[in-house]
């Protein structure tokens, strides 16, 4: 790195000038300054400069995943950056409290001035839902109907385009579906696998025959290991899983959805340990924004009651729904669903663990993995 010539001054780095100039009230307009006004203005310019900074994250662990192969190198910078986006939620999520400082009537001295202004507005926020994936049909539907209604021309073009491109969520699936399934010649994981999950559910059911109550409770209890039984089966069936993410039951590809599978079961092996703090990374995201929606509504609800808000949405209904409804990689989530006890799963040969000891996943995801 070339070495700086010119001094530099804090200030003037910083833009400081610019950047404490930038608190505007407009209380002082109609009277009176609100004091809490300030205060306002600060917490959301705060989260939009943290929301730049996490664009700025994902922008480049989007560019990693949309490489047509992904290095061990680059998985580990994914890794890190993702750690460091889950470290900024925390921080964002924490800042709810500094806001809930302010009181009811304190923020009704100003929030008139503010209409019909809104977090709707938040150009960086939506491109941050955009980026992960989060598309029109899988919104509310008020936020189908009214996601551009209050954007200006410029702003809406933008984010229209960007629905256009893939999201990290595409990237990831195919990132996943490129995985091979380690059909270790004739080591047949899946067949395997699907025997262990066979058998542990025959357990389940035995014990649940040996321990109703009453036949209700007995009907009930079967009903539910048979949901178990679907769900599993449905895996291995292309149909059927088409028709799961048919229902939104699931979006992940098949192939994605067993490449997961097996990197979550397996993930103390070198081969997959990085790939599945990845896949874990990524499902902490989702978490933390819905905790920060959650959070979100919480704070409105405390605030407004049941007014509706600035931009014209059901305030707190409105935060609420979102927050149960708005989510990207729920199927990482959901991947519990599908894990067995390490004491059930098939036992990797030893010469399967051999090679997975010294492959990396870049090299498996080439199909230069054990064989």
């Amino acid at each position: 790195m070339p070495k700086n010539k010119d001094a530099v001054y804090y200030s003037d780095y910083l833009k400081l000038d610019t950047l404490l100039a930038a608190q505007q009230p407009h209380s002082p307009k109609y009277g009176a300054e609100a004091h809490d006004e300030m205060l306002f203005i600060i917490v959301h310019q705060v989260y939009e400069l943290w929301f730049k900074q996490v664009l700025h994250e994902l922008r480049a662990i989007h560019a990693d995943f949309s490489k047509p192969q992904l290095d061990d190198k680059a998985l580990y910078l994914v890794a890190h950056r993702l750690r460091r986006v889950l470290t900024i939620q925390d921080l964002m999520n924490d800042q709810v409290a500094v806001i809930e400082t302010m009181t009811p009537q304190e923020f009704l001295e100003f929030r008139d001035y503010l209409v019909p202004a809104s977090g709707f507005q938040s150009i960086q926020f939506k491109e941050l839902e955009i980026r992960l994936g989060l598309t029109r049909k899988t919104r509310i539907a008020f936020d189908q109907q009214s996601f551009y209604n209050r954007l200006n021309d410029h702003d809406r073009s933008y984010l229209e385009e960007l629905e256009q491109q893939p999201t990290l969520f595409d990237c990831v699936d195919a990132w996943l579906a490129r995985m091979p399934f380690l059909e270790f010649k004739d080591f047949k994981f899946w067949d395997m696998y699907q025997k262990a999950v066979n058998e542990a559910l025959d357990h389940d059911e035995a014990i649940i025959r040996e321990n109703a109550v009453d036949d209700d409770q007995l009907a009930t209890e079967l009903k539910g290991i048979q949901a178990n039984r679907d769900n599993f089966a449905a895996l291995f069936d292309n149909d059927r899983y088409k028709v799961l993410q048919e229902n939104d039951a699931v979006r992940l590809s098949q192939r994605a959805m067993l490449s997961a599978l097996f990197i979550t079961q397996y993930r103390e092996e070198p081969a997959f340990n990085l790939a599945w703090q990845v896949i874990t990374s990524l499902a902490e995201v989702d978490e933390k924004l819905t905790i920060w929606r959650y959070k979100h509504a919480m704070m409105v609800q405390r605030m407004l009651g049941t007014k509706i808000g600035t931009g014209g949405s059901s305030g707190h209904d409105y935060l609420r729904r979102t927050t149960e409804q708005n989510r990207v990689f729920k199927d990482f989530f959901a991947m519990s669903t599908y894990l067995l006890p390490k004491s059930a799963l098939p036992i990797l040969p030893e010469r399967v663990r051999e090679a997975l000891g010294f492959s990396s996943l870049s090299a498996l995801e080439k199909g230069h993995g054990a064989t």
